[in-house]
């Protein structure tokens, strides 16, 4: 009988993720004694071949076989594993090469039984997540309590809750839909907990440039009360803040149309147009003034970062949300587009997260609301945002900073809702 020359070609993927993870683990315990370690590169690359065959022999034998040789390679690893740990007289040895070992035997298998793209991007990962265990580990230790307890958080929201919660609406006008409010509730919590820990590795030394673009997507409105009070205390910084404010401002825009539209993508081809304008105009005077005050000495501002998810804030949100909600279907069964208007100026003073997410689900497939007045909604909420801002700025931290950030936020508030409103006129 002549062999399948496909089965060679499956044979030589189990030996070479074999090879590749041995070649890692021979050169992380490259200092040991060839005695004192669970396995070398050719160990590594008989685990990998040796499961290629066990897979190939229970096509002839049965399953039972690699159940077996299973548990025959765990306990020829264990063994070993213990002898070393007896040998460094009580001293931990890392159970890391013996769980790796198990890991290249069924990748043999995966290689040979018909998931070969799967078996090779595993045991890609799997290098990876070995040779990077330097970093990994000081990543682990720079954790905080609250950092660590915010990200189960957020699993906990979005892996938990949200698959339980049922789809469908309630309420009057079955404006409250459970899911799918704690759905976006879920959406604004992961980008804040991004923002937070790019905003922590990049750090404020990078200057008011870095901190202001990373400050945008974890809260440009607590980014702004921070800067504006050092500019109250220490009125030379004030162009360096400015230029932090608005570039947090700007962010604020790209963040919205990205929640939008993810949302609802049939809004991006009227949004991304006045936001753009938006963004480009508070960019462009954040950068006249990183460039003139780029030479100028003294500390670089800090931001204080608080824990981005605590769930008593998500669920404050989310009451917020099916508030909004289900006064934008009443607003707009009672007085139509204009109420929605006003709703959502007034949303804008605290929050424009809230109202874009209400007004890109009232405008999804048909939901009654027209999508360009959705559009000018955002924008009219997101222009009285940045003007709410803007007289933040000038109370606290004085005129000095003040008109530096307000005149560019109410240029592009106005240029913004001019925009807005003529496409809304247009297609009305």
């Amino acid at each position: 009988m002549t062999a399948d020359p496909l089965i060679f070609y499956h044979l030589a993927i189990a030996l070479g993720i074999g090879l590749l993870i041995g070649v890692e683990r021979g050169w992380q315990h490259r200092a040991a004694p060839d005695g004192q370690r669970v396995a070398g590169v050719r160990t590594y690359g008989l685990l990998g071949l040796l499961g290629g065959c066990s897979a190939l022999l229970a096509e002839q034998l049965g399953a039972m076989v690699v159940g077996l040789m299973f548990i025959g390679v765990a306990g020829a690893l264990t063994a070993i594993y213990s002898a070393n740990l007896r040998e460094s007289h009580g001293e931990d040895v890392s159970i890391t090469s013996l769980v790796a070992g198990l890991l290249v035997f069924v990748f043999g298998l995966m290689a040979t039984g018909g998931m070969q793209e799967a078996a090779v991007a595993a045991g890609v990962v799997t290098m990876a997540l070995l040779t990077y265990k330097p970093q990994l580990h000081r990543w682990v230790h720079a954790l905080e309590e609250s950092e660590v307890r915010a990200g189960t958080q957020l699993l906990l929201i979005s892996a938990v809750i949200l698959p339980i919660l049922p789809h469908q609406g309630y309420g009057p006008w079955q404006a409250l839909n459970p899911y799918e409010l704690w759905w976006m509730v879920v959406l604004i919590a992961t980008i804040s907990f991004v923002g937070y820990f790019a905003l922590k590795l990049g750090g404020a030394r990078k200057g008011a440039l870095l901190t202001g673009l990373l400050g945008g997507l974890v809260s440009s409105t607590a980014l702004t009360l921070n800067f504006s009070r050092l500019a109250h205390q220490k009125q030379a910084l004030a162009p360096l803040l400015a230029t932090g404010i608005l570039l947090a401002c700007g962010t604020m825009l790209p963040r919205i149309l990205l929640v939008a539209s993810v949302l609802n993508p049939s809004m991006f081809a009227s949004l991304w147009l006045p936001l753009t304008l938006m963004a480009v105009l508070t960019y462009v005077p954040a950068l006249v003034y990183w460039f003139v005050m780029r030479h100028q000495q003294g500390a670089d501002p800090q931001v204080m970062l608080q824990n981005p998810l605590e769930l008593r804030t998500a669920i404050l949100f989310g009451g917020l949300l099916a508030v909004i909600m289900l006064l934008g279907k009443a607003f707009q069964d009672w007085v139509g587009a204009a109420g929605v208007l006003l709703l959502a100026a007034a949303s804008g003073v605290a929050d424009v997260d809230a109202i874009t997410l209400s007004l890109a689900r009232m405008s999804l497939n048909g939901n009654g609301l027209a999508l360009p007045t959705a559009v000018f909604g955002i924008v009219l909420a997101t222009a009285v945002n940045s003007l709410v801002k803007a007289g933040i700025v000038l109370s606290i931290g004085g005129w000095e900073i003040g008109w530096r950030v307000g005149m560019p936020l109410l240029l592009a508030a106005v240029m913004g809702i001019s925009v807005a409103w003529y496409q809304w006129l247009a297609t009305g």
